[in-house]
């Protein structure tokens, strides 16, 4: 062998070499042999607090400054990788060039970090205005990533961060089933399992295995939509409200399309001018003419039942022998007067003593709903328990048994479907999808508290709206819609899990909306029946819902005030 091939050979080699640093899947049980390797894993072991595998690989360049880390079969670190703090990488973990690892950082196996991602297990201190932040301090909460994860090119994931089994984040790149791309996620709140997140800040676009792709966003025609929508009805609600004012109130339509006296529409025509802002004009005409807030006010306090705070209905009375509880009316009126009170600056006259009670009775109460056959029957007495308890804090001073009731509710919640009660051979979801918006309106909605399963509620909702195929016919109407966008809408506020979906369901809310707008005549609550108050307004407060979750509500005149209002009141009050 002459001295030239030597020379030809040994700079091949150095080029393999440099090549295996940076691409180091490319690196062979010899490279993992070469006695620099071991003398390198050696100096790892001894100053950087290091346990690692026999099968894995440490480029030289790699930048390793831990505490401790562990590094486990068949992973690698390529070349001017950083990796510095309390690092744990498990089996078949790669880091690739470039990429940052700092603070305290736990891997599952099977995790695949891109070039230039950092990932940042710790924080300043930076709250006190006054001091500078590097004399502030460092907080970690730690970042765990479960197994199979893929962090694309770019990404940033922060303190505090879980990524769940099977998620992935990527870049730019098409990764296959489904190809999602993301110019430099940045994560800044935990990852379900098998979500697929993008953007800044990172939002979930769909799951792996869901087995379809987003349809392509609508927005822009939902969007149009909903600006002509909201052109007419601003037109028209005055219209509306005339229509079905009578002498000295309201009738009007109702669910099944038949109209009957009922305090409810009253209470509606308040709901829709002040949707509006507006609730004066809804204000109906006393016997000698003009209009009396005062008048209507006492009228609509003058329902109430001054022993147990309930609001029957005088033109509707509960069959004899039924306790004011078991009345649906006087429990729906709890929401309906009191709601309307309040957007006439009003307040009941008596505290609703009904749910002002001891934590053994509403417990009891709670426990013999019928959760398991008309779980909607029961999420609508829990809306009426929360809204008198509501109504007794902010107006009486009187907290009752708030802390029995959440810590009931959430015990009871169904951590796999993330409901309350279960579904019926005769409508499937229907009855646990709709008590779940009931229950959850008047209560976890109403004093801005966090759901207990949000993730599990949004695939549960979106498996009844998919498997009801959009619900068409008579089951597309106010109801059903109401009670999907708006659970839909609420989870949301914790979660991007399945964004995507529920947005291409409100598109869909929003495109098909404007060919049921009757010309002064409002809403029908579903297709084939009139048009009246109660279709009007709760159509109305689907709209909103629905441009809520796209962020569009800002360019909807409309603004639910009371019933189906999305403000939280809070605990505070």
């Amino acid at each position: 062998m002459t001295e030239s091939h030597v020379d030809t050979g040994s700079a091949a080699e150095a080029h393999r070499k440099a090549r295996v640093a940076v691409l180091s899947w490319e690196r062979t049980d010899a490279d993992i042999a070469d006695p620099a390797h071991r003398a390198r894993v050696a100096d790892l072991t001894r100053h950087a607090g290091a346990q690692i595998a026999a099968t894995a690989f440490v480029a030289p360049g790699a930048q390793v400054f831990t505490e401790r880390l562990i590094l486990g079969e068949r992973s690698w670190i390529a070349a001017q990788a950083v990796v510095r703090g309390d690092i744990a990488l498990g089996d078949d973990c790669t880091v690739n060039a470039y990429a940052c690892l700092s603070g305290k950082v736990r891997c599952g196996n099977g995790v695949r970090i891109a070039s230039l991602v950092s990932i940042v297990g710790f924080n300043h201190g930076f709250e006190d205005p006054d001091r500078p932040i590097h004399h502030q301090g460092l907080v970690s909460a730690g970042i765990d990533i479960g197994d199979d994860v893929w962090i694309g090119a770019n990404a940033v994931i922060v303190d505090g961060v879980n990524i769940g089994r099977g998620a992935v984040i990527v870049d730019g790149v098409n990764i296959g089933r489904g190809a999602v791309i993301a110019a430099g996620a940045v994560v800044t709140r935990d990852v379900p399992p098998l979500a697929i997140v993008a953007g800044v800040p990172a939002k979930v676009v769909r799951r792996r295995g869901d087995g379809h792709r987003v349809t392509p966003s609508r927005r822009g025609e939902a969007e149009r939509a909903l600006a002509t929508l909201g052109t007419r009805v601003a037109a028209d609600w005055r219209q509306v409200l005339a229509r079905h004012r009578t002498g000295d109130g309201y009738l009007s339509p109702e669910a099944d399309g038949v109209a009957r006296p009922s305090a409810r529409h009253l209470c509606d025509a308040f709901e829709i001018a002040a949707g509006f802002g507006a609730v004066e004009e809804a204000l109906p005409p006393e016997a000698g003419g003009g209009a009396s807030r005062s008048t209507t006010v006492a009228r609509l306090q003058a329902l109430q039942d001054a022993t147990t705070g309930l609001f029957p209905d005088p033109a509707r009375p509960a069959a004899a022998g039924v306790p004011p509880r078991d009345d649906p009316l006087a429990l729906y009126n709890v929401l309906a007067v009191g709601y309307a009170l309040e957007v006439l600056g009003a307040k009941p006259r008596h505290p609703v003593a009904a749910v002002d009670i001891d934590a053994p009775p509403l417990g009891a109460w709670l426990d013999g709903l019928p959760w398991a056959d008309n779980a909607w029957g029961a999420g609508a007495a829990v809306d009426a328990i929360g809204t008198g308890l509501y109504l007794n804090a902010r107006y009486f001073a009187a907290r009752g048994p708030l802390a029995t009731l959440f810590g009931w509710l959430t015990l009871r919640a169904d951590r796999t479907t993330g409901l309350w009660g279960r579904p019926s051979d005769a409508d499937g979801w229907l009855q646990p999808v709709n008590g779940f918006y009931r229950l959850t309106r008047g209560t976890y909605a109403q004093f801005g508290l966090p759901l207990p399963y949000p993730e599990a509620t949004i695939g549960t909702v979106l498996m009844h709206y998919r498997a009801n195929n959009g619900f068409a016919g008579a089951a597309y109407n106010a109801c059903n819609l109401l009670d999907t966008i708006h659970p839909l809408m609420l989870c949301l506020r914790q979660t991007d899990h399945r964004r995507a979906e529920a947005e291409a369901m409100a598109e869909d809310i929003l495109l098909r909306a404007p060919e049921r707008w009757q010309p002064g005549a409002g809403f029908a609550f579903a297709d084939g029946q009139p048009p009246g108050l109660q279709g009007t307004e709760m159509w109305l407060s689907v709209l909103h819902l629905a441009a809520s979750v796209l962020g569009l509500d800002h360019g909807f005149p409309f603004v639910p005030k009371g019933v189906h209002r999305t403000n939280a009141a809070g605990l505070g009050l």
